[in-house]
């Protein structure tokens, strides 16, 4: 890095222990904070993050391709402010002497080497990016520690409680548009989709006040969450909006894609998770709306990817 290159720290405490080779684990940052550097050519920022999570067996499903061990992990994640990458080259950046780099600026291996690390370590690694809008690599490895307190971001609460009001999900990648649907319909919810914001819109002309709330992805073809958000201020102020992306909330909120405060769930999420995320925003309603609950403004986000590994 250099002194025109911000590095960020959002280390959990209770984020648990992972068993691997440290000097391994050093070469997989190495290589991850070379490539995040190498993808902001002026100027920028990376965070390195790491958190506790659960992985059950919706989310393994979502991930068909992928042979997931559900239960505990460390994800750790380096974001980058940089250039972001296209579908295409995200498919291929972890294949050997795979480079966009110009000749003799790169091997092509350094993200080939955290895949094969993260692999070792019987973990996966799940890539996240949009052009103009940088890179979040996170990887996921199995917690160890018997006995171990469970973190308050390990959601082992009662199951969540479901309801019959009428959500409206905007997410132009149908996996987890499907994955979100599923889980809030098994929870007694009537799910529109709509697969980004103008055909979300459509959707509400149609059906008006019937919706309770909006549970929108951001960055989609044809019309984002931002503009949508705006829209929705004008047409439908007290609707409740829930938006969700694959950075960090924190992160989001320093590049200025979200405001301070706004409902965020980030991706990939548990069914179950979701679900009770939305019976709380709807259970927080203003009780003089008859159908609505008070939205803060909202901007921008981004999508989700499958992971390799």
């Amino acid at each position: 890095m250099s002194e025109d290159h911000l590095l960020d720290l959002a280390l959990s405490p209770d984020a648990g222990e992972i068993r691997a080779d440290r000097g391994q684990l050093e070469q997989v940052l190495v290589n991850l904070l070379l490539n995040a550097r190498d993808a902001m050519p002026a100027r920028g920022r990376v965070t390195i993050a790491t958190r506790a999570t659960q992985l059950d067996e919706a989310y393994a499903q979502q991930h068909g391709g992928v042979a997931i061990r559900c239960g505990e992990y460390v994800q750790l994640s380096v974001t980058d402010s940089g250039i972001g990458m296209e579908r295409e080259v995200q498919a291929r950046i972890f294949e050997p002497f795979f480079t966009t780099k110009p000749v003799g600026q790169g091997t092509g291996l350094g993200l080939s080497t955290v895949y094969g690390i993260v692999k070792q370590s019987d973990g996966f690694v799940w890539v996240y990016s949009e052009p103009g809008l940088g890179s979040t690599f996170k990887i996921y490895l199995p917690r160890v520690g018997a006995g171990r307190a469970v973190p308050s971001n390990v959601d082992r609460t009662t199951p969540a409680r479901g309801g019959s009001e009428t959500i409206l999900i905007v997410e132009d990648e149908g996996m987890v548009r499907s994955l979100a649907s599923r889980g809030l319909r098994e929870h007694g919810y009537t799910v529109i989709e709509a697969r980004h914001g103008a055909d979300a819109l459509q959707q509400l002309e149609q059906r008006g006040s019937a919706v309770d709330l909006v549970i929108s992805d951001v960055v989609m073809p044809e019309m984002g969450g931002r503009e949508l958000g705006r829209r929705l201020a004008q047409l439908q102020p007290a609707m409740p909006v829930l938006f969700m992306s694959g950075y960090t909330g924190e992160d989001m909120i320093q590049r200025g894609l979200l405001d301070p405060g706004v409902p965020f769930q980030q991706k990939p999420f548990a069914p179950e998770s979701l679900a009770r995320k939305v019976r709380e925003m709807l259970d927080a309603r203003p009780s003089t709306a008859p159908r609505d609950g008070a939205r803060p403004s909202a901007r921008d986000g981004t999508r989700d990817d499958p992971p390799a590994g």
